[in-house]
């Protein structure tokens, strides 16, 4: 097997997770409507049942860092496939388990501590052992692969509900949803048998000619020689035997910068849009509830097609210009939504708007800020300080999804002079503190090794 196809193989079974992903958060979706009624759950119950697993995704991403350190990163990710499967089994509530919402509420945050582990874990090891020229493109296979995940399980949620009748639905449709996730989750966990642990987390656990062996499959002879003195030189010029301290300031700064710029990936309202896509296209269109198909393709479609745009520019052009440019045009389409609300002139151009808003999202800071979180930070932080990021973005995640429809709702929103366009205006004003951040504290990392890198914070 060539070093290309090689990478690959290895890169796309490392972004199953990704898909694991978006999967797990768009099968509750699908099948919430459901397992609503047929546990007759109020609204309240109904919130916990699907933001459950959110809870599950911030307890995995912490403790997904000391786990890299002590297992490495290819068995955190055999670890969260377990975890994935084991809740695509249980949250179909099979006949031996007790058919109640507590039971389904806890196998949805075993779900989300596999998918706070995979969030952490992909992305760092496919940047762990790719070449720093394609990189950038390697890791934005994670993004890629959330998106269709998402899209992926709505196509199996619509099929499997359309295939059946209401009254089936209601009895073992819901089910069916969810245990369709234990294909891909299942040939996940077989397949990262077959893929090499991290070459970085060898070096660090001193196994160096097991780390040279897969930087040789990687990089070629010779250029697997130069990584591995760089990796053994940045590990030595970090004194492994001095415990860190992650509250110096040259540490905890490094770790509040990629923090922030996590955090405000969900500041830009993406999982507001996603999450309540069928209320904005209702109120901007006038589709009903039976259009959500339409709705889903057209948003799916134009996430896919940009997050290939990122793809095939992001190695090219550098991670800070797609940065700047998908933070213009994210400005753009809410100032479209949000005018176009204010002055109570909602139409074609409040969708146009919301796709500029995705299409943007998906250029930018849907898979940027992966690439950018699995290379700034230095080898001897870099599973700890991506913990705390990935942990504080679904803390935000968690934080937008709740406040979002409470601003929807609120009376200031809903009368003059914003007549349901606050949110999108506060938005706005986050996504600012993104080109402000990027221009002042982000380093440009494309084509550079992570030793080079680390180098920049010194």
């Amino acid at each position: 097997m060539n070093k290309k196809t090689f990478l690959l193989l290895i890169t796309a079974i490392s972004a199953l997770g990704g898909l694991l992903f978006g999967y797990d958060t768009g099968v509750i979706n699908g099948a919430q409507f459901y397992l609503s009624k047929y546990f007759e759950l109020d609204a309240t119950l109904k919130g916990w049942v699907v933001g459950s697993a959110l809870l599950g995704c911030f307890v995995g991403a912490i403790v997904a860092g000391p786990m890299s350190i002590k297992f490495g990163r290819k068995w955190s990710l055999i670890i969260s496939a377990i975890l994935f499967s084991v809740s695509a089994w249980g949250s179909g509530l099979p006949e031996i388990l007790p058919e109640t919402v507590t039971m389904l509420v806890v196998f949805r945050i075993i779900g989300g501590l596999g998918i706070g582990i995979a969030s952490m874990n992909a992305p760092m090891y496919i940047a762990e052992i790719a070449p720093s020229n394609i990189r950038g493109k390697m890791v934005t296979y994670y993004q890629l692969a959330i998106v269709v995940g998402f899209f992926v399980v709505f196509l199996a949620t619509y099929f499997i509900g359309n295939s059946l009748t209401e009254a089936q639905n209601l009895q073992f449709g819901w089910r069916r949803m969810f245990w369709s996730e234990l294909v891909p989750s299942l040939l996940f966990l077989v397949l990262l048998f077959f893929v090499p642990k991290s070459p970085r987390w060898l070096a660090i656990k001193g196994e160096d000619n097991q780390a040279l062996d897969i930087l040789t499959k990687v990089h070629g002879e010779g250029e697997a020689q130069k990584e591995l003195i760089e990796i053994k030189s940045s590990l030595k010029s970090d004194e492994p035997k001095v415990k860190v301290n992650y509250f110096s300031k040259a540490i905890l700064a490094i770790i509040v910068i990629g923090t922030a710029l996590s955090v405000l990936q969900q500041f830009t309202g993406i999982n507001a849009v996603l999450y309540y896509g069928a209320d904005i296209f209702e109120k901007a269109l006038g589709f009903g509830k039976d259009d959500v198909l339409a709705q889903q393709i057209l948003l799916a479609f134009v996430n896919l097609v940009f997050t290939f745009v990122a793809m095939y520019t992001v190695d090219k052009y550098g991670r800070k210009p797609l940065l700047y440019v998908g933070s213009i045009g994210m400005i753009l389409g809410f100032l479209l939504l949000g005018v176009s609300l204010q002055q109570n002139a909602v139409g074609l151009v409040s969708l146009i708007g919301v796709l500029i808003f995705i299409g943007s999202f998906a250029l930018s800071m849907g898979p940027v800020v992966w690439v950018i979180l699995s290379e700034m930070f230095p080898n001897k932080i870099r599973s700890v300080a991506m913990s705390v990021a990935v942990a504080a973005q679904w803390a935000a995640n968690y934080l937008v999804s709740q406040t979002f429809p409470m601003v929807m709702e609120s009376e200031a929103n809903n009368n003059a002079p914003w007549n349901g366009s606050m949110p999108y205006f506060i938005f706005v004003a986050f996504i600012l503190v993104i080109i402000f951040l990027t221009y002042k504290f982000i380093p440009e990392t494309k084509g550079k090794s992570l030793e080079e890198i680390e180098a920049f914070w010194e």
